[in-house]
């Protein structure tokens, strides 16, 4: 029988909510990382972006992961200036 990759435990719809802002947060991160144009840039933004969200994926109090979402959102802003900048 084939494991399931839901959660053990029912999500309430905040949590749910939350936790699509989460895996939204680390697509369009890796998205951003794929326009890296040196290889081993590249790939350790892509070991430290997976490092981070593991480290942090047993968090569970509310603000703490509103102030993670942010300072994500933060990053993957300035990463995004900062390839905007590489481009011109």
């Amino acid at each position: 029988m084939a494991t399931s990759r839901l959660p053990p435990a029912t999500l309430t719809l905040k949590q749910f909510m939350r936790r699509q802002q989460v895996l939204l947060l680390y697509r369009r991160i890796l998205q951003a990382i794929r326009q890296v144009p040196n290889d081993s840039d590249r790939q350790y933004l892509k070991d430290w972006a997976r490092e981070e969200f593991k480290r942090n994926k047993s968090a569970t109090e509310e603000d703490a992961i509103r102030m993670m979402i942010t300072q994500g959102n933060m990053q993957l802003k300035e990463l995004e200036k900062t390839l905007a900048l590489a481009k011109s």
